[in-house]
């Protein structure tokens, strides 16, 4: 196959078969010279066509300093062509270089920033044809400028035919059309040989490019343009140059330093001769720009789904708008969130009368690749986040958020101007190189939260009325996250004050237990549950313990657990036995349900339905703990040795289902065991299965500890990585037992006359525990409590007194069913007092009842003496 020719002076053949005086061939082109130069001017690459062109081989070359090969001083012209590069992507220029021999030459260089298999940055340095010497002209080298030089232009683009011929007329005007046509087609045209080597670029090729032709002849594309796309496009070349037939590409070159860019549609078209034989391929490529600007801008929107609010932070959220923005729509963005958000009322044709007070929140500018600019007074100087911002009644920010809608503006816009003079921050917001600006206000369900503005100064194209479709669009999606992130967060802030209101603030005084609680709201945007512990000291020295997890998050649940939890509270009074306590609530869940379910049909608005509860009774005068659960885990237990078991409570119902049996389980605890009552969120992590979670608890509750807050904070610590995903309760209580020296009983008989001798037992115990300062009240109270008891009960009847250290109870037990109740006594009535002197006397007084019988108990707090 022949070749194009690339020389001016070199003259192609007319065609194989036409006959022709015998010709040598032409010579074959040196390859171009490339060279790579890292980050300190050091050559690490040297190619063969560099050694042709200055002389050296790579020995002499690689890892010395690029300066030697300069011709002029390296401080001057080597020096500026390294300033003219730096912070670009791609240089080309003239450069002085000297040869091995100690010539001078003057080459056109095209120099491309890469990066290497590392952090590491070179340049890949390139020039196309052998040097040469200043003043002179290769031989057999028509000099640039002469009628030949220009007629083998002319020839070279034609693929081997004159000008005239190549426009398709033998006359010269014919042939100056075609060139015209040529240069100045509305598309970007190059031409390649049969070595893949450019002869010709239009006008097109070289805008496009930022490169001249003469800076691109004999240069690859792939050399070019260093990029996948250029080696895919030279490949498909060659396969035209092989038979086969024009190819097409959804890519092509794009604007200097940018690489490639899908916005082309680029056409590969061989060049035959008359006789049919392919000498050169054409490259023509036409530039989808609404296609492709309607297809960027429909990718930047589907890409804004997935990376705006992503988070419940709203600093976070606007940081995503100004990043989803620049580079794709602009050149910078700051968005900046009003002060004091704008609530409800239909936007004003009309500024607002006062400046507009706000906070810049989130900044981006495409120079230095982050929020602010490297020099002030440049485009895209945004500012730092977290600055105040104050805008003029009558600027263009003022006007928009007043309206309610996005508008654009040039840089010759009055408004624009007006606000530049005014406020010294638009400025350097704006800079001198600015050309096109959008403000669009964020706004969400009614509420105008803040300002979102948009530059272009690096784009030459102006803001149209799609662009500001897209930044409303943007804009809308991050104001609704953002409306959502402070509802969220202000739901939230209340439902934990709700939620801490519910908790008990301090743990009650009693004797039976050490306790230590923790509370640990979940981490997740869902909000704080309903989970709950309590501590409720009953009759007798007696202490309740509640852990409950009511379903759900927010307001809704953490109202729920405070009903419930006031509901136990009042059963636990009435000191019912945990199974019926259980079952008296389940009724209420039932009720609490049923009242709501005209509301809506939320899981959380199921009145509690399915809310897990344990309760448990701890006795430390018998040492004795009766549980029952309502579908709630089990509670561990430690003995004093370090023993640890699960106490096997029957697994009731969740609450809420109806109709289902609890029951009560009874285990005695040795004093200085240890219980621990827990919902389920401690259990449900994500980096490890039950089993592990079990181990982890087990082996944390094993361990001694001098004090319970310490054992609390060990189980948290090894069951928890995170932050929880649901809420967290946990109640550890250590038992404490009432030996027989704190407690006194004396079975007695069903006569009145044991009364006496009954307020004698009393004031002898009195005595020995040293507590003749209640021998009073005592007396009173046990001589009302025995006379009940013969007079209304049946027997046995037994009297018992226990001393905590603050507390004196009495009680008294009967066989009896029937409940004494305090009324007011008439005039002339011979009795009914006793009752009332009880509870006037008494700190509190009350009836439990037991499968058979029933004990009335009064107590009465013991001075500190």
């Amino acid at each position: 196959m022949e070749r194009l020719p690339t020389h001016p002076g070199e003259r192609p053949h007319e065609s194989d078969a036409s006959p022709g005086p015998a010709r040598t061939a032409p010579p074959t082109p040196p390859p171009p010279a490339t060279a790579a130069v890292d980050a300190r001017g050091i050559v690490t690459e040297w190619s063969e066509g560099a050694r042709q062109l200055l002389g050296y081989p790579p020995s002499e070359v690689v890892g010395q300093p690029a300066a030697r090969l300069l011709a002029d001083d390296a401080g001057t012209a080597g020096g500026a062509a390294l300033r003219d590069a730096a912070g670009r992507e791609r240089w080309s220029g003239t450069v002085a270089l000297r040869h091995r021999d100690g010539r001078r030459l003057r080459r056109e260089l095209l120099a491309h920033r890469r990066t290497a298999d590392g952090p590491v940055t070179e340049w890949l340095v390139v020039s196309a044809v052998t040097g040469t010497p200043e003043g002179q002209t290769p031989e057999g080298q028509t000099p640039a400028g002469t009628p030949e030089g220009e007629a083998a232009g002319s020839e070279a683009a034609g693929g081997g035919t004159s000008g005239s011929e190549a426009a398709g007329s033998g006359t010269s005007g014919s042939g100056r059309l075609g060139e015209w046509a040529f240069r100045q087609a509305p598309c970007v045209m190059a031409v390649f040989d049969a070595d893949l080597r450019l002869v010709r670029a239009n006008a097109g090729m070289e805008q496009v490019l930022s490169l001249t032709e003469d800076q691109m002849r004999g240069l690859r594309l792939p050399e070019i343009v260093p990029h996948p796309v250029s080696d895919e496009t030279e490949a498909k070349m060659r396969r035209v140059l092989e038979g086969g037939g024009p190819q097409q590409l959804r890519a092509g070159a794009g604007p200097a330093g940018t690489g490639a860019n899908d916005g082309w549609s680029t056409s590969l078209v061989p060049l035959e001769d008359p006789a049919g034989h392919v000498r050169a391929v054409c490259l023509a490529a036409h530039q989808r720009l609404q296609e492709h600007l309607a297809r960027q801008r429909m990718l930047l929107l589907s890409e804004a789904s997935a990376r705006i609010g992503t988070t419940a932070d709203s600093g976070r959220t606007a940081q995503e708008l100004a990043d989803i923005a620049v580079p794709g729509l602009a050149d910078f963005a700051a968005v900046d969130l009003l002060d004091a958000p704008r609530h409800g009322g239909a936007p004003s044709p009309a500024a607002p009368a006062r400046p507009l007070a706000a906070t810049r929140t989130a900044v981006r500018s495409v120079l230095d690749d982050g929020p602010t600019a490297s020099a002030a007074g440049t485009a895209g100087t945004a500012g730092t986040a977290g600055t105040k911002t104050l805008y003029p009644a009558l600027s263009p920010v003022a006007r928009c958020l007043a309206q309610g809608h996005g508008a654009l503006y040039d840089a010759a816009d009055p408004d624009l101007l007006r606000w530049v003079r005014q406020d010294p921050g638009a400025a350097r917001l704006l800079g001198s190189t600015t050309h096109s600006v959008m403000v669009v206000p964020m706004r969400a369900h009614g509420a105008t939260l803040g300002v979102a503005l948009f530059g272009r100064h690096r784009h030459a194209e102006p803001f149209e009325a799609d662009d500001l479709w897209l930044a409303e669009e943007l804009t809308a999606k991050a104001a609704v996250s953002i409306h959502t992130a402070r509802r969220d967060s202000r739901e939230h802030t209340s439902t934990m004050t709700l939620q801490r209101s519910l908790l008990p603030q301090t743990l009650p005084d009693q004797g039976a237990l050490d306790i230590a609680t923790r509370y640990l709201p979940a981490g997740t945007r869902a909000g704080v549950g309903g989970d709950w512990f309590d501590v409720i000291p009953l009759s007798g020295a007696r202490v309740a313990l509640v852990v409950g997890d009511v379903v759900g998050h927010g307001i809704r649940a953490s109202a729920t657990m405070g009903r419930l939890r006031t509901a136990v509270r009042t059963l636990a009074d009435v000191d019912l036995p945990p199974d019926e306590l259980l079952t008296h609530l389940d009724d209420l869940v039932l009720h609490l349900s049923a009242d709501e379910s005209g509301t809506d049909d939320t899981a959380e608005s199921a009145g509690g339905i399915g809310t897990t509860c344990l309760y448990a009774v701890y006795d430390p005068v018998s040492r004795r703990c009766a549980l029952a659960r309502a579908g709630h885990p089990p509670p561990a237990a430690v003995t004093p040795d370090g023993a640890v078991r699960f106490l096997d409570v029957p697994a009731g119902p969740p609450l809420g289902l109806g109709g289902l049996p609890f029951e009560t389980f009874e285990t005695e605890l040795p004093e200085g065991s240890l219980l621990a009552l827990y919902t389920d969120g401690l259990l449900a992590a994500r980096d490890h299965d039950i089993d592990e979670a079990l181990d982890k608890m087990f082996a944390a509750l094993a361990r001694p500890a001098k004090t319970l807050d310490t054992v609390c904070d060990r189980v948290l610590t090894a069951m928890l990585t995170h932050r929880p995903d649901d809420d967290i309760a946990l109640l550890v209580a250590r038992t404490r037992a009432l030996h027989a020296d704190r407690v006194a009983a004396w079975d007695l008989a069903s006569d009145p006359a044991v009364v006496a001798r009954a307020r004698k037992h009393a004031t002898e115990q009195l005595t020995a525990w040293g507590l003749d300062d209640a021998a009073f009240i005592t007396e009173l109270t046990v001589s009302e409590l025995v006379t009940n008891a013969i007079r209304y009960g049946r027997p046995p009847i037994q009297l018992r007194l226990i001393h905590e250290d603050s507390t004196l109870t009495c009680e008294v037990f009967d066989s009896s069913s029937t409940a004494p109740h305090m009324r007011r006594a008439r005039t002339f009535d011979e009795g009914g007092r006793g009752l009332l002197l009880v509870g006037q006397l008494a700190r509190r007084w009350g009836t439990r009842h037991a499968l058979t019988g029933k004990t009335v108990w009064a107590e009465q707090s013991l001075s500190p003496g």
